[in-house]
């Protein structure tokens, strides 16, 4: 390769070592420094680790269009990012340092890259990523890294059967190398007996130097400043104890080397395993800076060094063989530090510990700094989860994202491990991680139908639902609209009959495709409603109208089994192991999504930037999805702010609804949880007491309301969802679906579960059997009448609200909210503008006088989201709920009830359900005409609360 310049770097090969150079850098390489060392110094081989490329990637202008390229090609995490970059070095520098290779016969010319430090713990992870990464780089002369930790002993000797190049970094300790090298005996000898080559695999063993002095030398001057004893032995151990463990180390390999056992398979051709010294650059400035290079020069090693290091040795370093020198007095150093208790076993074993921990740690700062690099170049296509905390809810945040860091939690929530959560069956219901590449598997079908719906002129498309099945597709249908020349979407979620009604009038169902959703194809409402608009539409069709229908269900569904035996037209399956609440972006919601003319690819390409972002190789201080799940988290554990209050731009402001049932089926339950207040218009900070967290869900660059910044101001959190435009809105789904399992995990909870939703189901079903059998419901007394307005309670509840008339109930009531309760309203009426608007009134004015969190519900829709939280979450709601005569009533064709019956049991079951859970209930039925009845409530709670 040409004659050297006569340097004392280049006089190293005299002494049998090579110098290889700690440090990669895609400008190094490309601007041809990596080269000159090469030919200059002898430079003979390159390692890397997250540091170095944390710095490369993080603040080298150079990577900016790299990732930017790489972005246009195709979505990739970050994880897949920096691999792609890495590699992409990696092989650059393989390519230089080939020449070595061959001339060296495979001695040397190497560059190492490091598995994922994630991994130390996990030999069969280790494993896996070292043949990975040798096939993606697949380059003769790359060293996969590879921690030397107990664990991964067998996937260094398995790579090493494998025939792959490995660097097994981290060692200290001298029992450990030599258990690292017996791992490389080991693994040529399995390759011999296969009758394999041993001719082509290089490894080396790097062992690290100056930092044991740096513990060392910090336990002595410890000492000596305490005024110890022995302070003169311990001072003369200073900047020893780390070159006399290196020595031991190399008359151990010298040992093994010339041993039988080494020369039969040095016959075969194998190469020793050469020891490497890392961590050679001097940190005590009062040693000498090249001191750890030179002492450790000796036959057949190599050293790694960090630029500077390299610099300084070419000035003025002095070659000279000394490593295999003053071998006993090494000996007596190692024991002189051993008799005055220095322990260096110990040390190394927290050394290697910290290492790993290090290297995590900078494993961690260096996809930080990929997943900003990634979020600088997407810009406006990606949505922005910004936290605005107080400093000790902030600290408390970093401090829990630094644990979920130490304890792996990000990955292993991507892994399914129940055990981030209470280690029962939340592993069965993670499936909403893989809703793109389900969805992109079925995108087909969905396009299908689309064109199916256009070209048959439907004007309409009604979804028959509830919960999870109806709250997202609703979002989608008030945000996006009816699309030019498409169907209007519309989503019927309630078994009041004047909403059934109205419905009903909004449509042709000649002209109207229905799509019947139900997960588990047993829900009531669905199937009641099913069965109303199946006659409704085969009377206006004249035939059985299954040519119309669409059933969205999981596989074997007492719905399929519908669907099949009505002719339905389309029957779409939905993953068995993703919950109602987490399917928005699943064939429940994806199908009317797709009816309506929505772009369903473009969803989920959208969709994919956020699941990306979110990936278990983002760390939790770049994660917005752990980031937003840990704020509220631990705003609600530490710190008791558990109201969630949403406050949104108005053309995204349908999304609060779908947020209440994700957080409040998810996390409320065991008497704790997240209590969602959406809709509750923004109020001055003296109105708030301080148990809100309030979420801002902004469209666009402008703030939803300048109220929010006096929140702040006042010590309120506040976080703010920044969206560029409305299709961003699944890409809010995906992250509230995430930081909701985040949050669950900090509540310690399983949020995948609802089990309080099913007892108002039961009791629903026993009132309307009762109905069915004897053609009424069970007789029920009111405890007081006054006028149009009639009062129920429990007998506990009763004996609360002593009062002979409506005001003095309802005082007595209300008088029982305490500080940092909540109120919710549950109205048993049509949701339409005008109740909406009742609702909104009779909240502000509690709020405001009160000044506590207020909830205003439509059932029996909030039983399928919010209700399972004011069942099973926290004992802090005061419940009004609200029932009303039907003005008219509907029958449900081949039941033995009416949807109006219906409603009353489930009002009367969830009222029965909220009493056994010992809530502060009282129910108020409204006699005669509605509208009267709700002015006149509204006017008693306005004339209580002037009292107050």
């Amino acid at each position: 390769m040409g004659r050297k310049p006569d340097t004392p770097l280049t006089r190293l090969a005299g002494y049998g070592q090579s110098i290889w150079l700690d440090f990669i850098r895609r400008d190094f390489i490309e601007e041809g420094r990596l080269a000159s060392l090469v030919k200059e110094d002898a430079l003979k081989g390159v390692t890397s680790n997250p540091a170095i490329f944390e710095q490369a990637i993080g603040q080298g202008a150079e990577y900016e269009e790299a990732v930017q390229e790489l972005l246009c090609e195709e979505s990739l995490p970050a994880g897949a990012l920096y691999e792609a970059v890495a590699v992409a070095d990696i092989c650059q520098a393989c390519r230089v340092l080939r020449p070595v290779f061959d001339e060296t016969s495979g001695r040397d010319g190497y560059v190492s890259l490091e598995v994922s430090p994630y991994l130390a713990d996990d030999a069969e992870a280790t494993l896996h990523e070292a043949r990975r990464l040798w096939q993606r780089v697949n380059q003769p002369n790359v060293m996969i890294k590879i921690p030397a930790t107990e664990a991964a002993l067998p996937a260094i000797e398995q790579a090493i059967a494998e025939g792959i190049n490995v660097n097994i970094t981290l060692l200290f300790a001298q029992s450990m190398y030599e258990n690292v090298l017996e791992a490389y005996l080991r693994g040529l000898e399995a390759r011999v007996q296969r009758g394999q080559s041993i001719a082509q695999i290089g490894s080396v063993a790097s062992f690290f130097v100056s930092r044991i002095d740096g513990r060392i030398d910090a336990m002595i001057d410890r000492r000596i400043a305490a005024r110890d004893p022995q302070a003169d032995a311990l001072k003369r151990l200073r900047g020893k104890v780390a070159i006399a463990n290196a020595r031991m180390a190399y008359q151990h390999y010298l040992h093994v080397v010339a041993s039988p056992r080494w020369q039969a398979l040095a016959e075969k051709g194998a190469q020793t395993q050469r020891l490497l010294w890392a961590s050679t650059s001097t940190k005590d400035k009062t040693y000498r800076d090249v001191l750890y290079v030179e002492e450790l020069i000796g036959e057949d090693t190599v050293n790694t060094v960090p630029p500077h290091t390299l610099e300084a040795f070419r000035d003025h370093g002095v070659p000279q063989a000394r490593l295999a020198d003053h071998v006993e007095q090494s000996r007596l150093i190692l024991e002189d530090a051993d008799r005055l208790g220095l322990d260096l076993p110990a040390v190394t074993t927290t050394l290697l510990g910290e290492g790993v921990a290090a290297f995590k740690a900078a494993f961690d700062g260096l996809l930080g700094a990929v997943a900003a690099r990634r979020e600088a170049v997407l810009g406006g296509r990606l949505m922005r989860v910004s936290l605005a905390l107080s400093d000790e809810l902030d600290n408390a945040v970093v401090a829990a994202g630094k644990s979920w860091t130490q304890d792996g939690k990000v990955r292993r929530l991507w892994e399914r491990d129940a055990s981030v959560w209470t280690n029962g069956p939340e592993s069965k219901w993670l499936g909403w991680l893989d809703v793109v590449k389900d969805g992109m598997a079925h995108i087909n079908a969905y396009e299908a139908l689309q064109r199916e719906v256009k070209e048959r002129g439907y004007s309409d498309v009604l979804l028959l639902a509830m919960g999870g099945s109806s709250l997202g597709p609703e979002v989608l249908a008030e945000i996006f609209g009816q699309v030019s020349d498409g169907p209007k979407l519309h989503v019927l979620d309630s078994t009041d009959p004047q909403q059934v009604a109205s419905f009903a009038k909004a449509i042709d169902p000649t002209k109207t495709l229905f799509i019947v959703s139900s997960k588990s194809g047993s829900t009531l409402e669905p199937n009641i409603l099913f069965a109303y608009f199946w006659a409704l539409a085969g009377t206006a069709l004249g035939r059985k109208p299954g040519d119309r229908f669409v059933a969205v269900t999981d596989p074997g569904s007492s719905l399929e089994t519908v669907a099949q035996d009505h002719g339905f037209a389309h029957i779409f399956h939905g993953n068995p192991e993703i919950g109602g609440r987490y399917s928005v972006l699943s064939p429940f919601g994806l199908t009317p999504a797709a009816a309506a003319g929505y772009d369903v690819r473009a969803l989920l390409n959208c969709t994919q930037l956020m699941i990306e972002a979110c990936d278990a190789s983002v760390p939790p201080v770049t994660n917005p999805g752990i980031n937003l799940g840990l704020a509220l988290g631990v705003a609600a554990t530490t710190f008791r702010r558990d109201k969630v209050t949403f406050v949104a731009s108005e053309q995204i402001a349908s999304l609060g609804a779908w947020l209440e049932q994700l957080l409040a089926e998810s996390t409320g339950k065991s008497g704790t949880g997240l209590i969602p207040i959406d809709g509750e218009p923004l109020g001055r900070p003296d109105v708030y007491s301080d148990d809100r967290i309030f979420v801002e869900l902004r469209l666009g660059h402008e703030p939803v309301s300048p109220g929010l910044k006096a929140l702040r101001e006042a010590g309120h959190p506040v976080v703010t969802l920044h969206l560029d435009t409305v299709e961003q809105i699944v890409q809010a789904f995906f992250v509230f679906e995430f930081a909701t399992a985040v949050a669950g995990s900090v509540l310690g909870i399983d949020p995948f579960d609802q089990p309080d939703v099913e007892f108002s189901k039961v009791e629903t079903r026993k009132l309307t059997k009762a109905y069915a059998e004897t053609g009424r419901l069970p007789e029920e007394a009111p405890f007081a009448k006054d006028g149009n307005l009639a009062f129920y309670a429990d007998e506990r509840n009763h004996e609360a609200l002593a009062g002979k008339d409506a005001k003095a109930i309802l005082k007595a009531h209300f008088d029982r909210v305490g500080k940092n309760d909540y109120i919710g309203l549950l109205a048993y009426i049509e949701r339409n503008k005008a109740h909406i608007a009742w609702e909104q009134t009779v909240r502000v004015a509690l709020r405001e006088q009160l000044h506590v969190a207020t909830a205003a519900q439509f059932g029996p829709r909030f039983l399928h989201s919010t209700g399972q939280a004011y069942k099973g979450g926290p004992n802090s709601g005061v419940f009004l709920q609200i029932t009303a005569d039907d003005a008219a009533d509907l029958s449900i064709p081949g039941y033995a009830y009416s949807f109006g019956v219906v409603k009353a049991a489930q009002a009367r079951g969830d009222f029965d359900v909220l009493a056994s859970r010992g809530r502060r209930a009282l129910r108020v039925h409204i006699t005669g005409p509605l509208q009267a009845g709700l002015d006149r409530l509204a006017q008693l709670v306005t004339e209580i609360l002037k009292g107050a």
